[in-house]
């Protein structure tokens, strides 16, 4: 091996591309928010008093980790590949968990929470294509008013036995904040499906 091509080889090994730190931070934040899952819905999954209040405390907890993560890997550059899966199926197993026991306590109509799960299914269809096409469409300021909408709702319709508020009860609330997240979420889904047919071309239309 001559001198020159060893210089080229500890050169090229110096300068190698270090792998994803997966386990960092932002990636930490978004396996808790799965983690708390199971823990909310042992919690809820016998609605006492206090138990009712310590699934809607871990609820919303769980539900900060979502805001978190984004910014803190957006803030410290620790975007990976990882994170891209991991967050939008925890947000989903989160929300889809806390309706599907809604409705089985019967706090929520089964319609509703059915046209709510459709539209994630359909737009993480939607998000795959785009995937594969390799570009990414943005998320509108609609679709993050229709993620506090559902949140919001769905700790109102938590808490709906045990805080009474003085002017609405929180199943009313939380109903009309769910159908309000269901408007946001189609009209956002809508949006975001007419932008990914328009980028990956006649093939899909």
């Amino acid at each position: 091996m001559s001198s020159s091509e060893a210089v080229k080889i500890k050169h090229s090994v110096g300068h190698a591309q270090p792998k994803e730190a997966y386990f960092n931070l932002p990636n930490s934040l978004t396996l808790s928010r799965i983690l708390l899952i199971p823990v909310f819905v042992y919690l809820f999954s016998d609605p006492t008093e206090e138990r009712t209040l310590a699934a809607a405390l871990v609820f919303a907890v769980a539900a900060l980790t979502d805001l978190l993560d984004g910014y803190v890997a957006r803030r410290r550059g620790q975007i990976t590949n990882l994170g891209k899966l991991l967050d939008p199926v925890a947000d989903k197993l989160l929300v889809a968990a806390g309706l599907v026991l809604l409705v089985q306590f019967q706090r929520v109509g089964v319609w509703l929470v059915i046209a709510i799960i459709a539209r994630e299914i359909i737009v993480t269809g939607a998000r795959a294509v785009a995937a594969r096409e390799g570009f990414i469409v943005a998320a509108d300021s609609l679709g993050k008013i229709k993620v506090v909408s559902q949140i919001s709702g769905i700790i109102a319709l938590i808490l709906q036995d045990v805080i009474n508020l003085p002017l609405v009860s929180l199943h009313e609330l939380g109903t009309w904040l769910l159908w309000a997240a269901l408007f946001f979420a189609v009209v956002s889904g809508t949006k975001y499906i007419v932008e990914v047919l328009r980028k990956v071309g006649p093939q899909y239309l």
